[in-house]
């Protein structure tokens, strides 16, 4: 692999780890801040997952797809049960477990070699090469922060301010 392409390889993960931990991370939150525990685990109809549930398959996921798909880790995930869920975790243990996973997820990244990024491993019983599998959290975390955005907002009655414009150019307001 030529320095170009460790340079691109080494950039693609490392923008991976800020948008999980900087951007994603703190917006989900700051809805947990705006909401209480039951508003967490509202559901709008039997078919519809819960910011609770939600945050509950993150950590599934990436656990699954990173810490032991990229990172060796041991696989013990039930996916079912993390929709499943209706008892209440409270909203403090459940940005916890956040937290503590994106710290696994991020110190794997971060030991991650770039030149294996063309690697294949098996995840979910399919080949994908590692990029795939980064790109695939990366992606997959943003559509479900979305989500837990757009339900916040609805029960929350309110702008999340996660954007200040009052320079004339947008600086964001969600780190903690």
């Amino acid at each position: 692999m030529t320095d170009q392409a460790t340079d691109s390889s080494r950039e693609f993960i490392q923008q991976a780890r800020r948008f999980l931990k900087e951007d994603y991370l703190p917006k989900i939150q700051h809805c947990l801040l705006s909401l209480n525990d039951d508003q967490v685990w509202w559901r709008a109809n039997p078919e519809s997952n819960s910011i609770g549930n939600l945050i509950l398959h993150l950590s599934g996921n990436v656990r699954q797809w990173i810490v032991s798909g990229l990172g060796n880790g041991s696989d013990e995930r039930d996916r079912d049960s993390e929709f499943e869920r209706r008892e209440v975790i409270p909203k403090n243990e459940l940005s916890a477990l956040l937290v503590e996973t994106l710290q696994e997820v991020d110190e794997v990244l971060n030991d991650f070699d770039p030149k294996q990024l063309l690697r294949e491993y098996k995840i979910q019983g399919t080949d994908v090469i590692a990029l795939e599998a980064i790109f695939h959290v990366t992606e997959h975390f943003s559509m479900h922060t979305g989500q837990i955005i757009m339900l916040t907002k609805m029960m929350a009655g309110t702008d999340l301010s996660f954007y200040d414009f009052s320079t004339g150019a947008p600086v964001h307001n969600w780190k903690y």
